[in-house]
């Protein structure tokens, strides 16, 4: 099969970029495999309080996600974008 030049060079810009995308990948698990691999060095109660940290930032950061959503759900209310609706209402839509 006989490619023109400009299919050639996007089929040659596709490797590229996957090949740049593996690499990408490659060193993030590197680079993860060493974040666990220094997490496991650490002791006992180490571990324990990096994971109570890592679970406080995560709900933390559920949270403000959260409360972004309200303020844009209320936003759009006061726009007319979208009206109140039942619990009822809601579940036929979704389930239509």
């Amino acid at each position: 099969m006989k490619w023109s030049k400009a299919t050639a060079r996007r089929e040659s810009n596709n490797r590229a970029l996957v090949c740049q995308q593996l690499a990408s990948y490659s060193q993030y698990m590197k680079t993860y495999g060493q974040v666990v691999d220094s997490i496991e060095a650490l002791p006992d109660e180490q571990q324990e309080s990096l994971m109570e940290l890592l679970q406080r930032r995560l709900v933390e950061r559920r949270r403000e996600t959260l409360f972004k959503s309200v303020q844009e759900a209320r936003k759009e209310f006061k726009t007319g974008k979208c009206r109140p609706a039942t619990p009822a209402e809601i579940m036929r839509k979704v389930l239509a």
